[in-house]
């Protein structure tokens, strides 16, 4: 904070006058020295000069705060200026673990990676977890507890929890059990030691009770696969195994617990120069990840795909007779047949627990198990007494059955509408939260979560390895953990949360030396989940009768799913998420409606054009978006936004529909005449020059591919010019990126975001075409609307050998250094734009304001190795040139060659790109630059770029028209 509570700036001197003498001779004796005589002509001209040369002083950096940098006597212990610290912890989604490498400068989170070690990450992130370090420093974070939405004290809560306990603990006068009127609700857990203290206070409150509920719907996967084994199990699925997917309305690799490691096995197999290709179908209402990287995918309502899932299931449980159903349903079944185990089917977490138990059955049927997926103990804890749902918890609220409710980090009165009235008949009610969202400023008592990078904690994976979350920083605004809050309950001292991790792990990590390892390696060794010799309930799986077969309904289906960054609504207060563009339709700061082309064509809608949409008397205003792809008569709307105590950034931003999910009534649609709301999108910014699918995204078939390995090299690759020449530096910088691989998820994109300190500009500036964004996935279609093929392309500074950029730049801020790089001299540019406009991949981003400025995070979250850019100076991808600085110094100081890992490189987690010395023969970006499908986008350009991609080639199934 600046001295004295001063402004910082200009202003620090025009409020001299204000202050009082003795302050005047502390700070500034001189000048209360000088003020002390009678003023002459001379003395006065003097205090004009140090009035301007002050001011000139303070204008040198307007704006910015006093950082109230304190110099070190004494550097603390493992710390080094300028070199890295790496810590191994996790990321909680959804309760289960995904393991991250938090890189540190001076003490400071500043990057995550993904932790190679860890099964459910194997190296690579998603966006969310890219976007943790925004979550950190977050100055939305709450600092305090509070009381009715009042400030109040902690020694107040200490007291109120108390409080609590002694009146649910009394014996009741009807002879129920101590602890009858306390309940505890929280999300999936999957940590041993949380389970454990909650176990703890059950145990010393037998008439308590633990409610879990997730938003997503997770449990209705458990549910299904309860049904089907008669217990609880988990089932993980090998795609490095399967010949064969089948994927029903999933999201098999873009969000279901261990879809990190999903996606890499399932990329390993997609690339035909390194190997047998497996084949995916897909069949859902709406596009999605997995969908667009099928090799066939087929559009079905919702009503179509139970009709499909029935007609399947009795074809390959009960051997039935083709008939009826879609054309492509015989080819699929016969695929899955012939590829007896190795075959997999695959649902999603929005249908009935009967129908998972029903999928899981096929897959029994086909053969996999022990191959292409296997029956495991689950990663979830499992208490004596299975937790209550949502709905039970809040039947008991109703009829005043509820004396006391701790909800432990979930927000169910922005989810469940319901709830927030429940809640009224509550006497006392304690929310642990992050910031005041909105279930904490309902209840009574808000207390402020820590951070999971400010304490202590352990959580499993999707397959049951355990994680040690350690803190990565004092905790930045207070708060307590989730574990002392149960201390609080149980009435005991609070102890810390190492304390309580350790005494969970003291048998297994019994030495400092174990224990020392666990936290190196970010996992606790040999902890995953156990196989079980469960047998498939048979009479608990029922086959569906085709009269059973739901029929298309006559009014549209709304279908509500998370939003791909902001989740259930936890991601809201994130600009970085915000403004990530949404992989299939590239829209940003908004949630419009998503509607198939035959619905905008019926109702001559436009993108933009307000609906009304209600159901019963529930009813939201939103615009629309048209989709292509999307089923007919189906309406597509992302959860997560609209909130109301989000923080800043989030506040107010998209429609709530969660009132919707809990709405009954027919579903409406109405155009609200003349009305219309422009939505942000990306979709159409920084359109290459006379660039087509066909030109940059090249793609064919399998069979193309045995007829001719380098069909997709025709049109221009390798022809040999006059100015050519090969890099003559000891070092070539090249990239390769395989489109086989890539799904489009953005988690490059996020990574490149926050390694490069780029900033994000909001909703109008998008509006106006200028986002940041150094890297971007191209999506484009081919086909028609209602059926269109997608293709991801991730589209970079290619780098050029021949750049036509620095040809025309007047001042030579963009030119070529001997390795290769395109570089950019930030302080000779002068803002022409005549690099952008002669660049043909449409590349480059001119900062047109001081968006790094108006960015509601510190300074000390920023890459301290990558400046800051101002206003008016042109900003592009520069492959990491401080991270080839940095492995520069490596080699020169331990004589090992320089091995380079890029953000965009490390977060992908499909390993799409590869980055490294072209001149190396045994690099791996220098094998895939020599493979058959590796090409130059736009060729014709002359520009020889030293980013190359490899077509993607689909493995189609003959028998199933195109």
């Amino acid at each position: 904070m600046p001295p004295l509570g001063w402004p910082a700036g200009r202003d620090a001197v025009r409020r001299l006058a204000s202050l009082p003498d003795s302050e005047l001779a502390r700070h500034f004796p001189p000048l209360e020295t000088a003020l002390s005589h009678t003023l002459d002509r001379r003395r006065v001209l003097r205090l004009l000069a140090l009035a301007v040369a002050s001011g000139g002083v303070a204008g040198c950096d307007p704006g910015t705060p006093d950082r109230g940098f304190v110099s070190a006597v004494k550097a603390a212990q493992g710390v080094v200026p300028g070199v890295p610290n790496i810590y191994a912890t996790a990321h909680v989604r959804e309760g289960y673990a995904e393991g991250i490498l938090v890189t540190h400068q001076m003490g400071r989170p500043i990057k995550i990676e993904g932790n190679p070690a860890h099964p459910a990450s194997l190296g690579g992130t998603d966006a969310m977890a890219q976007a943790l370090i925004h979550d950190f420093y977050d100055p939305d974070r709450a600092s305090g507890p509070l009381h009715q939405g009042m400030p109040t004290s902690w020694q107040d809560v200490a007291g109120a929890m108390q409080k609590m306990r002694s009146a649910v603990m009394s014996q009741r006068p009807d002879g129920t059990a101590s602890g009858a009127g306390l309940r505890i609700l929280t999300g999936t857990v999957t940590s041993p030691t949380l389970g454990r203290v909650i176990e703890q206070l059950l145990a010393a409150s037998p008439g308590a009770l633990w409610h879990q509920w997730d938003a997503i719907g997770r449990e209705r996967v458990r549910q299904g696969l309860r049904l089907a084994y008669g217990q609880p199990v988990s089932v993980i699925a090998d795609l490095a195994q399967a010949d064969v997917v089948l994927a029903l309305d999933s999201d098999l690799l873009d969000s279901a617990p261990g879809h990190l490691a999903h996606a890499r096995s399932f990329a390993a197999r997609r690339n035909p120069a390194r190997g047998v290709m497996n084949r995916l179908y897909a069949v859902e209402p709406t596009p999605s990840l997995t969908g667009v990287a099928a090799d066939h995918r087929f559009i079905a309502s919702p009503a179509v795909l139970n009709e499909v899932i029935g007609r399947l299931s009795a074809r390959i449980l009960q051997n039935e007779a083709p008939s009826g159903g879609p054309d492509w349903l015989g080819p699929v079944v016969a695929d899955l047949r012939a590829s007896h185990g190795r075959a997999l089917v695959h649902l999603g977490p929005h249908h009935p627990p009967e129908v998972h138990a029903m999928v899981q059955a096929m897959n029994e049927a086909l053969g996999g198990r022990g191959r292409v997926f296997d029956v495991f103990e689950p990663p979830e804890y499992q208490p004596v007494a299975p937790p209550g749902t949502l709905s039970a918890l809040m039947e008991d609220m109703e009829r005043g059955a509820v004396d006391a409710l701790v909800i432990l980090d979930v927000n169910p009165v922005y989810q469940v509408p319901r709830f927030a009235a429940a809640l009224r008949h509550v006497p006392t009610s304690i929310t642990l939260a992050d910031r005041p969202h909105e279930t904490a400023v309902t209840t009574h008592w808000h207390v402020p979560l820590a951070h999971g990078m400010e304490d202590w904690g352990d959580a499993r994976g999707h397959d049951g390895t355990v994680a040690l979350i350690q803190p990565q920083a004092m905790p930045l605004y207070g708060g307590m953990h989730v574990l002392g809050a149960l201390q609080a309950c149980l009435g005991q001292p609070l102890r810390p949360a190492a304390d309580l991790v350790r005494a969970t792990w003291r048998d297994r990590l019994s030495s400092p030396r174990d224990w020392h390892d666990a936290l190196a390696s970010g996992v606790v060794a040999q902890t995953a989940s156990r196989r079980v010799d469960a047998a498939l309930q048979r009479g608990a799986v029922r086959v569906a009768s085709p009269a059973s077969y739901p029929r298309q309904p006559a009014q549209p289906v709304l279908l509500l799913r998370p939003d791909p960054y902001l989740w259930d609504g936890r991601g809201a207060n994130n600009p970085w998420l915000q403004e990530l563009p949404r992989p299939l339709s590239k829209v940003v700061w908004d949630n419009p409606l998503l509607i198939p082309p035959d619905l905008a064509r019926d109702m001559k809608l436009r993108n933009g054009d307000v609906v009304t949409l209600s159901r019963g008397e529930t009813c939201r205003q939103l615009p629309v978006w048209i989709q292509p792809g999307q089923a007919a008569g189906c309406v597509v709307g992302f959860l997560g936004w609209g909130r109301s105590h989000a923080g800043e950034t989030g506040n107010h931003v998209g429609t709530d529909l969660y009132p919707l999910r809990e709405a009954s009534g027919s579903l409406r649609i109405e155009a609200a005449t003349g009305q219309a709301s422009p939505v942000a999108c990306t979709e159409h910014h920084a359109t290459m020059i006379d660039a087509g699918p066909s030109d940059v995204a090249r793609h064919g078939t399998l069979e193309q591919f045995r007829d001719n390995p380098t069909f997709l090299k025709d049109g221009g690759e390798g022809e040999e010019t006059l100015y050519r020449r090969p890099p003559d530096a000891p070092v070539a910088w090249g990239m390769s990126i395989d489109l086989n691989a890539c799904i489009g998820c953005n988690a490059c994109v996020a990574a490149c975001q926050v390694e490069n300190n780029i900033p994000v500009v909001g909703r109008d500036e998008v509006l106006r075409q200028r986002e940041m964004h150094w890297l971007r996935i191209d999506r484009t279609y081919e086909g028609t609307p209602d059926a269109p093929d997608t293709f991801f392309q991730p589209m970079l500074c290619m780098h050029c050998e021949q750049a036509p950029c620095e040809t025309v730049c007047p001042v030579g801020a963009t030119t070529h250094d001997s390795e290769g790089l395109n570089v950019m001299v930030y302080n000779r540019c002068i803002g022409t734009k005549f690099c952008s406009n002669n660049c043909p991949y449409k590349v480059r981003r001119f900062n047109y304001f001081a968006f790094a400025q108006q960015e509601s995070r510190p300074a000390i979250s920023r890459n301290p190795d990558v400046s800051v850019r101002t206003r008016g100076v042109m900003e592009k991808c520069t492959f990491c040139v401080q991270r080839i600085a940095q492995a520069r110094i490596v080699s020169d100081r331990d004589g090992v060659p320089e091995r380079v890992v890029t953000a965009c490189q490390a977060a992908c987690p499909t390993q799409a790109i590869s980055f490294g010395d072209i001149n190396d023969p045994m690099a791996e970006v220098t094998r895939r630059k020599a493979g058959p499908l590796s090409y130059a986008a736009l060729p014709e350009q002359g520009t020889h770029p030293r980013v190359t991609y490899e077509g993607r080639i689909r493995n189609r199934n003959p028998d199933i028209g195109s």
